[in-house]
């Protein structure tokens, strides 16, 4: 069952859809993380504290390399590279697979364009709530971090649709406001 869940944040209204305890809740600080990861098959260290200092993050967790929904959305987030730049923001895709299966799924699934990082025992997806409960896959699950390390949008969903949609109109609302984090409104 999807819920939707609106919050009002500093004057706007940022949709999130999550199945129930599926995603970290708006305006909370994102947990900070370094893992390796593969941008066109080149192993790197991924630091989210490296990367808000650039701007903002779109963090998307998915279940597993060369799944056909995770290499529609890795085609999807590929595709959009260019709007995702243009706000300024880094995009980073997590899932539980070894780094050696990231090298080639961010070759031919996500075209050389982002990097896809790697969690093998589930402690970045479980910090996020977007680890699956008895299995050991990631919940699809897509968050738009500000600067400042505050969850801007957050969207779970199992398909692939609407992922990409979702955190490039949180990216743009935010960047309305002048890009300054919002704060939740009780």
């Amino acid at each position: 069952m999807v819920l939707p869940v609106a919050l009002t944040l500093s004057g706007i209204t940022l949709l999130s859809f999550s199945v129930a305890k599926a995603a970290l809740p708006l305006g909370s600080t994102a947990p900070l993380f370094d893992t390796p990861a593969s941008l066109g098959g080149k192993q790197f260290n991924f630091s989210l504290a490296e990367a808000l200092h650039k701007g903002p993050v779109v963090l998307y967790f998915y279940p597993a390399a060369f799944t056909r929904g995770c290499t529609i959305e890795a085609h999807d987030f590929a595709d959009a590279m260019d709007q995702f730049k243009a706000l300024g923001a880094t995009v980073i895709g997590v899932s539980m697979d070894k780094i050696e299966t990231l090298d080639r799924f961010s070759v031919s699934e996500c075209r050389s364009r982002f990097p896809v990082a790697s969690d093998p025992a589930g402690k970045i997806a479980s910090s996020y709530d977007s680890k699956m409960k008895l299995l050991h896959y990631a919940n699809r699950t897509s968050y738009v971090i500000a600067p400042d390390g505050h969850i801007l949008y957050a969207y779970s969903a199992m398909a692939p649709e609407g992922h990409i949609s979702g955190t490039l109109a949180a990216l743009r609302a935010w960047k309305a406001v002048g890009s300054t984090t919002p704060t939740p409104q009780h």
